[in-house]
């Protein structure tokens, strides 16, 4: 049954970029046809799956192994007979790490290449670029991105990243446990950052943790003495640094180099490698929730998780000669919902979209995820673990 459009919680700024790509879709082609198989014959013919991720620019560290996700996944669905028998094929589009850049590759992704299924973005900003796009032509998306705005009241939008509330309600009941009163917060200015500032006050007035100073810092920032020397003199037990690599690294050395000297808590934006690259010696010891993929050969061998997380680590070092990020882990569990969605209802996009909000129990990377029609993300705070950084890796923290 059809439903009507929810409200679309989309910032003021987002909005205005979009008017000139909106006014591009035309509703004949919204959906890929009367068809609802991406233009072509419903049952004959590629399935296609449309990707748009921050593949140059500030999320490169994001959007590239996601990328290589992708890719190599859609290889192996090939190599197998594709779904259902027919070839899958699949169109990324760099978005590179802009709104307006998103924007752009979605009416691409809608209007000519008529896709079945677009994944992406891997920022909170873009993926909020995207979502009135493909609310409007009614076409089933999995972001890769965090921030619930991205799917707070939507229909047609879901998301594989862990939302920002459940990272910071670790953060905070792990500032509780150890006697923390008040915290202090660096944080990404664009829509990753969004909100943080508020949903901290909230949940600390719940634990007894006041948020004593609030700096901002943009993604491509390389400077941070004035944010770090502002909080210094906020008076706080703990700060928390909240942005994606290399700038939150970059923010940290910053951070020790300025002297503050409080434990720091950071996002799950720096669940990489990358982030060790940008901190140097100045990450020992700080505390980030994230999933289990980078503490997987730490996991007992009970864990629901392991097996599908040691496959995935096994077969991405195989095919790109690294590990994999969290992130592709992110792009990994859109992929397979989408995936499984597809060889359940088809391309049809209602049936399509029904099929992925009734998925439950799906044991992913990110974590074990049950949506529901409230629920678009999937996921609670069991998908999380918190991490200490120790020796240049992320270690399981004894909490």
């Amino acid at each position: 049954m059809h439903r009507a459009p929810r409200r679309l919680l989309v910032p003021a700024a987002v909005a205005a970029s979009l008017v000139l790509a909106l006014t591009a879709c035309t509703s004949s082609n919204f959906g890929g046809g009367d068809d609802g198989g991406g233009g072509g014959d419903a049952e004959e013919g590629p399935i296609k799956i449309g990707a748009v991720l921050d593949i140059t620019g500030v999320g490169a560290n994001l959007g590239v192994p996601e990328q290589n996700a992708l890719n190599m996944l859609a290889d192996q669905l090939n190599e197998d007979g594709g779904i259902n028998g027919r070839e899958v094929e699949l169109i990324i589009k760099d978005n590179q790490s802009t709104e307006d850049g998103a924007a752009r590759a979605t009416t691409q992704l809608i209007e000519n290449d008529q896709v079945d299924l677009i994944i992406g973005a891997s920022r909170t900003g873009p993926s909020l670029a995207m979502r009135p796009l493909v609310e409007a032509a009614q076409l089933p998306t999995i972001s890769v991105a965090a921030n619930a705005a991205i799917v707070d009241g939507s229909e047609w939008v879901f998301k594989t990243a862990q939302n920002d509330l459940v990272v910071l309600e670790r953060i905070l009941d792990d500032a509780e446990a150890k006697g923390y009163t008040k915290v202090a917060l660096a944080r990404d200015a664009t829509g990753f950052g969004e909100g943080i500032a508020d949903i901290i006050t909230e949940l600390g007035a719940e634990r007894g943790i006041t948020l004593t100073a609030t700096e901002a810092f943009e993604p491509s920032a390389t400077d941070f003495t004035a944010q770090m020397t502002n909080l210094r003199s906020a008076d706080a037990d703990a700060v928390i640094i909240w942005g994606i690599t290399p700038s939150a690294g970059l923010a940290q050395a910053a951070y020790v180099q300025i002297g503050v000297g409080k434990p720091v808590y950071q996002s799950h934006g720096v669940a990489n490698s990358a982030f060790f690259e940008a901190a140097g010696d100045a990450a020992e010891g700080v505390l980030a929730p994230m999933g289990r993929l980078l503490v997987a050969d730490q996991l007992p061998a009970d864990d629901p998780q392991k097996e599908v997380i040691d496959q995935f680590i096994a077969d991405y070092t195989e095919a790109f000669d690294s590990p994999p990020s969290s992130f592709a882990g992110h792009a990994y569990d859109a992929w397979k919902i989408g995936v499984a969605a597809i060889e359940e209802a088809g391309t049809d996009p209602e049936a399509l979209r029904d099929a992925i909000e009734n998925t439950s129990d799906f044991v992913g990377i990110s974590g074990v995820f049950t949506m529901t029609p409230e629920d678009h993300s999937g996921l609670t705070a069991e998908a999380l673990i918190m991490a200490i950084a120790e020796g240049g890796r992320w270690n399981l923290h004894e909490e």
